[in-house]
């Protein structure tokens, strides 16, 4: 009997585990290891926070997926991890051996100047406690019209909770007041085409988002730009860049420039033929691409088929990411920008687009069978 162990349940681990419930690998252990119990999808908690979504309509139940493939699950993070000898340590002090290992356990947030020790920080990652604070300091948003709130980082998300925050306030109070800042010192949607950032600029405009494109530093409870003008701001939601988990360094994978896991065609780890990593914990050195669940979702099938393959034997089926995304961008109303290239769109069409994918991929998820 081999055993895999999955690493975290990424985009890319709750395909395995669906897969599996259809159809066990005869012959195979499968232990996941999650800290949640539940695995709330990125794509949707810009809606949830607009009001468009309730919470449940988010999110994959992990517990019902394992238990439907036969999956043991060990409610714990991974802390440590030694490719060589083949187990990984628990954060409770445990550790397990694998035969097989994916990691699919995302990325840590990058905060930096001072953000970390702000008293109204509200870090994106894990989301988990993302939602879960936030539910908090909406009634405190709600109850109080002068409390503001500071979005940093100018990505796809930073747009996307600053335009679902201002929404949502807006709607809920009847204040159209500015009340929502949106600080991006690196740029406004770096990558994506200037008809998509223009969209965005009117987007955030619309909704009254103060738009300041300057770094920013917190000394304690106050947040500032780099040239010491001071911005007002009780609450701050922290989307910044990403960085490796720091059991990574001491592994003994071979680690891309990024100090992410190297990993190639199959999705299988450089120097370690038994691992295997997908989403933003992994970086493909042969076809280098962004860190977007758009990727790991994609990554999820072939993940899958290679682990099987790897447990078996057989030689794995190359995978080569997409050169461009298709990327949908909660505008806050029902509305959403269109970003494909050189390409872009925004308007309600758009958001019903949106809305059909990430519904109809939530219910692979939260209704085995269904596609």
């Amino acid at each position: 009997m081999k055993r895999l162990v999955l690493a975290g349940a990424g985009h890319a681990h709750l395909h395995v585990l669906r897969a599996l419930g259809e159809a066990p690998w005869p012959g195979v252990e499968v232990v996941l290891v999650t800290p949640y119990p539940r695995q709330i999808y990125s794509g949707m908690v810009p809606g949830w926070i607009a009001g468009h979504y309730r919470l449940d309509e988010c999110v994959a139940p992990v517990l019902p997926l394992a238990g439907a493939a036969g999956v043991r699950v060990v409610g714990d993070a991974v802390c440590a991890l030694d490719a060589n000898r083949g187990h990984v340590t628990l954060a409770d002090g445990g550790s397990i051996e694998f035969d097989v290992l994916s990691l699919d356990t995302g990325a840590r947030l990058a905060l930096g100047a001072g953000l970390a020790n702000h008293p109204g920080l509200l870090p994106v990652r894990p989301l988990e406690s993302f939602v879960e604070k936030w539910t908090q300091v909406l009634p405190m948003l709600l109850d109080d019209d002068n409390a503001r709130v500071a979005v940093i980082g100018g990505g796809a998300a930073g747009v996307e909770l600053a335009l679902a925050v201002a929404y949502r306030l807006r709607r809920e109070t009847g204040v159209t007041a500015p009340r929502v800042m949106l600080a991006c010192g690196g740029g406004l949607l770096p990558g994506h085409a200037p008809g998509v950032v223009r969209r965005a600029r009117a987007a955030l405009a619309g909704q009254g988002v103060e738009l300041v494109e300057q770094r920013v530093r917190a000394d304690g409870s106050a947040l500032e730009t780099e040239a010491g003008v001071p911005l007002a701001a009780d609450w701050v939601i922290a989307a910044t860049g990403v960085g490796p988990p720091d059991w990574l360094a001491q592994s003994g994978l071979t680690l891309a420039p990024d100090a992410f896991i190297a990993v190639g065609r199959g999705q299988q780890s450089v120097s370690h033929a038994n691992v295997f990593a997908a989403g933003d914990v992994a970086s493909r050195i042969d076809a280098p691409h962004a860190k977007s669940g758009v990727y790991a979702v994609r990554a999820g099938p072939v993940l899958t088929g290679n682990l099987q393959r790897a447990l078996a034997g057989r030689p794995l089926e190359p995978y080569r990411p997409q050169r461009r995304s298709l990327y949908l961008l909660a505008a806050g109303p029902r509305e959403a920008i269109v970003s494909w290239g050189a390409f872009s769109a925004s308007g309600r069409l758009a958001w019903r687009w949106k809305d059909w994918i990430d519904r109809r991929f939530m219910r692979r998820y939260q209704c085995p069978g269904k596609r």
